[in-house]
């Protein structure tokens, strides 16, 4: 009551999405960047997804897995990008309280699918390094399927439940969100009605989301490392550790940065650096991806090799 006491109660319909600021001269600059960004990531993940369904060799679980993955990157930029680009080759930078509502839970499904995309990866690499010889049966074509569904089902319905809430808040007062794009937390300071329980609701289904999921990444990992370091030729271990060390490195740099950005306290930390480590889980990642699994992977490397020599025969 006490917020809604203090502010304006004029119901708002818009946002203003500040972005990286008016400069003129900057505009341009980040436009062109973050278009040559959009456009590598929607070619190079759709790339990846082609290679994966054209080659028979590749028609395996991690790949299988790899191929989703893509495909949720895909939709991961373009839930941001086109908007951002948009404001920055128009100036336009207001956005519809409902088109905010809706970017945002566009972002928290996908951000929460690719975590659990993320630990079914863990799992079949577990599942290959720890218990080879129950690997087909355990990562079977259904099992896959299952693991996928389940992903992008989950998220839904738990994202589903926080828009449910979202829908019932009042904004007033103030328009201007400090970011280049409707994130939770600079959304729900311009509500003028008590949101604590929306608050409490979106922690809780933070954590089974995004904790336990990491948990059981973190576990698989514990098994896999532990496994390895039992082989006894510094071949085996090495081998073993190739096959998961592509996951690793991505997994890092998603993990680094949304702890960065959502665990780490912010107050005296720059808008714009903040800002800036946002750009690396909403954009970077996406592009860094398929470039990661590629480079680090001959069987991908030589896929991609007899495309392009059929291509050019």
């Amino acid at each position: 009551m006490e917020k809604a006491e203090i502010r304006n109660q004029t119901p708002i319909a818009e946002f203003i999405l500040l972005g990286f600021g008016s400069d003129p001269e900057l505009q341009p600059l980040l436009f062109l960047l973050f278009l040559l960004i959009y456009i590598a990531t929607v070619a190079g993940n759709i790339l990846f997804v082609v290679l994966v369904v054209t080659n028979q060799h590749l028609h395996i679980p991690m790949y299988f897995l790899l191929g989703n993955l893509s495909c949720l990157e895909i939709c991961y930029t373009s839930a941001i990008l086109p908007r951002l680009l948009a404001s920055l080759l128009t100036g336009d930078r207001t956005i519809s309280v409902k088109g905010c509502i809706a970017q945002l839970y566009s972002f928290g499904i996908l951000s929460n699918t690719e975590n659990l995309l993320l630990t079914a990866m863990s799992y079949d690499r577990y599942l290959a390094i720890c218990n080879p010889l129950r690997y087909a049966t355990l990562m079977s074509g259904r099992v896959c399927w299952q693991l996928v569904a389940g992903s992008w089902i989950s998220s839904f319905l738990l994202c589903t439940i926080v828009n449910v809430f979202f829908f019932q808040l009042t904004f007033c007062d103030s328009k201007e969100i400090d970011h280049f794009f409707c994130d939770f937390s600079p959304v729900i300071k311009l509500s003028c009605v008590d949101t604590q329980t929306l608050e409490l609701l979106t922690f809780i289904i933070s954590v089974i989301g995004t904790f336990v999921p990491f948990l059981l990444t973190l576990t698989s990992y514990i098994c896999i490392i532990t496994t390895i370091l039992r082989i006894p030729s510094s071949i085996g271990r090495q081998k073993a550790f190739s096959t998961c060390s592509s996951h690793l490195i991505v997994l890092a740099l998603l993990y680094v940065t949304v702890l960065t950005v959502y665990v780490v306290p912010t107050a005296n930390v720059p808008k714009v650096l903040h800002k800036i480590f946002s750009i690396f889980y909403t954009v970077l990642t996406p592009i860094i991806n398929p470039v990661i699994y590629s480079l680090r992977n001959k069987e991908v490397n030589e896929s991609l090799r007899k495309s392009i020599l059929k291509l050019g025969a």
